[in-house]
């Protein structure tokens, strides 16, 4: 019996993380996920702070992504990132992080 609750409670938990929208898709449909929460997974690249703005470049060898993010994580490092993908006049289509 207590097999079952174990089973029940890991497919609770993994049902609830949501799934890697690949960065390719992103960048081939982004008017699909405008507005939405999405979660991308990518090497950290090209860090920048500048003042208020901060953010860093998101890839997966091909493709880039920039992400809005109040941390900067180490360049190079491999993450997964939450936000919402959002697009404005002066950077394009871009995923702002959502805060911890």
């Amino acid at each position: 019996m207590r097999m079952v609750y174990l089973i029940a409670i890991l497919l609770l938990l993994f049902g609830c993380i949501g799934e890697i929208t690949p960065l390719k898709e992103l960048n081939d449909n982004p008017g699909d996920y405008l507005g939405k929460e999405v979660i991308i997974r990518g090497a950290v690249k090209d860090s920048l702070k500048l003042g208020q703005l901060s953010g860093y470049t998101l890839t997966d060898g091909n493709v880039s992504i920039k992400v809005s993010s109040k941390s900067l994580p180490e360049e190079g490092k491999e993450i997964t990132v939450t936000g919402i993908w959002t697009r404005d006049t002066i950077f394009g289509y871009y995923l702002l992080e959502k805060s911890e």
